[in-house]
């Protein structure tokens, strides 16, 4: 369990050097692109109008050589048109050497505290490779482990390292498209361009995903009435949303609290696969780790707009994409300007490169560290980046290992009740204004279009 303004003082000190470590290792790779993008524009561009022949072919000598500052020319036109030859034919560079040194080094940190990724023979040949440099090797071997073992205990074995693998791969393999991802990822940055496996822009998966979003109002089964929990508890609300499921529905809790105001908490439900109706879909998914305005989230202010008073207070609680979308919605100036969110809390979410619009709102992630998909935003549950201090993590481990049983609401409800009571009654406290008699329970049917 980690509060955000503890998160890098309880480590042991060796692990809090190599944290340090990837920090200016990746500020120094940076700087060192910065100034070959610089020595680019010099070299090939109209920069050096006096200087002549000489100092042109220098400079071009600088960021072309085997080990200079880039792995080619960075910046505009033939400069691109370099580095992107630079990077076909496999050429390496100060720049990404010192890149992919800070990921290895978190990969480190990760296994003294995560004994099991090196106990375990295969993620230990993975994570070999990866501090070798055999970008191939690693691929192959983790795709054996994928064909014998399955992608359940894979993924969820390489749960605290995944970021920082995906991280070292976009810099060690050929594909250009996805390097800014790795920078990303490297310096503690969200990734808001390019997603790092093949680089797909976020510009790309945002002209797929438009949908406005719809809301409209649904009467539950009665079956669906009867399961709803109305203790007020975090576990609870995550019941409700496992019970809600992953079909477009939209739970609203209205709550008279103990000191007699109305306020409501709203029930995010995470990823349905693929679809082309609900804004819950897997490209939705992708969508909205990147972009803050989705059509889930533009489903769900529509189904507020219709239900909640302006100036209510809010509590939105979400699992997985639904935390994102969570976060998304907080993080929208407009939708705070007529609500008012003082918590967000995400289960199993990728979130942390999100800022809420409110200074006031508080943000409470509770992460599994064998469940990959908080990762997916590029911070791990054990980065070297702390959070803001608006936000406050509880993670811990799942035995089990078992992904994507880790990740089920069920189970994050579970382990909330019994495995980490302290971080329930620490977000049950925060959560107290919400907590008294469930007054009504409003449910929407949400649509892409």
């Amino acid at each position: 369990m980690t509060d955000a303004t503890t998160a890098v003082a309880g480590y042991e000190p060796e692990i809090g050097f190599l944290h340090h470590l990837c920090r200016v290792l990746a500020e120094a790779a940076e700087t060192v692109g910065d100034a070959s993008r610089h020595a680019s524009e010099l070299a090939l561009g109209t920069r050096l109008p006096r200087a002549g022949g000489g100092a042109r072919r220098n400079v071009l000598r600088t960021i072309t050589d085997p080990e200079g500052l880039d792995r080619a020319p960075r910046g505009r036109c033939l400069a691109r048109a370099g580095r992107l030859a630079g990077v076909f034919t496999g050429r390496e560079s100060l720049a990404v050497t010192l890149a992919v040194t800070g990921p290895k080094a978190r990969i480190r940190a990760a296994a003294a505290t995560h004994p099991e990724l090196l106990a375990d023979p295969d993620t230990a040949r993975v994570l070999r490779a990866v501090q070798e440099d055999r970008q191939r090797e690693a691929v192959r071997v983790f795709r054996s482990i994928l064909a014998a073992e399955g992608a359940e205990p894979t993924f969820a074995l390489l749960a605290p390292v995944f970021a920082d693998i995906l991280a070292w791969n976009a810099y060690t393999d050929e594909n250009p498209l996805n390097d800014g991802a790795g920078r990303e990822i490297a310096t503690g940055r969200t990734l808001t361009g390019a997603e790092p496996v093949l680089g797909v822009s976020a510009r790309g998966r945002a002209f797929l995903d438009r949908g406005p979003g719809r809301a409209e109002p649904l009467v539950p089964s009665p079956a669906l009435a009867e399961r709803l929990d109305t203790s007020g508890t975090i576990a609870g609300y995550v019941r409700n949303i496992g019970a809600v499921g992953t079909d477009g529905t939209l739970l609203v809790q209205q709550v008279e609290g103990p000191d007699g105001v109305q306020r409501y908490v709203v029930h995010l439900a995470g990823m349905s696969g693929v679809s082309d109706k609900i804004p819950q879909d897997l490209l939705g998914a992708v969508h909205a780790v990147a972009r803050p305005a989705t059509p889930y989230s533009r489903a769900v202010s529509k189904a507020l707009r219709r239900l909640v008073p302006s100036g209510c207070e809010l509590a939105l609680v979400g699992h997985s994409l639904g935390g994102i979308t969570a976060m998304n919605l907080a993080a929208d100036r407009d939708f705070c300007g007529i609500h008012q969110v003082t918590h967000v809390v995400a289960i199993g979410s990728p979130i942390d490169g999100k800022r809420p619009a409110d200074p006031r709102t508080r943000v409470y992630s509770l992460v599994n560290e064998h469940d990959v998909v908080p990762s997916l935003e590029g911070r791990s549950s054990v980065s070297a980046y702390a959070l803001p201090e608006q936000f406050t993590e509880f993670t811990w481990t799942d035995d089990t290992h078992a992904f994507p049983l880790c990740h089920a609401a069920e189970r994050y409800a579970h382990h909330l009740e019994h495995e980490v009571p302290e971080a329930s009654a620490r977000v049950d406290a925060a959560l107290a204004p919400f907590r008294g008699r469930v007054t009504a329970a409003r449910f929407f049917r949400l649509y892409d279009r």
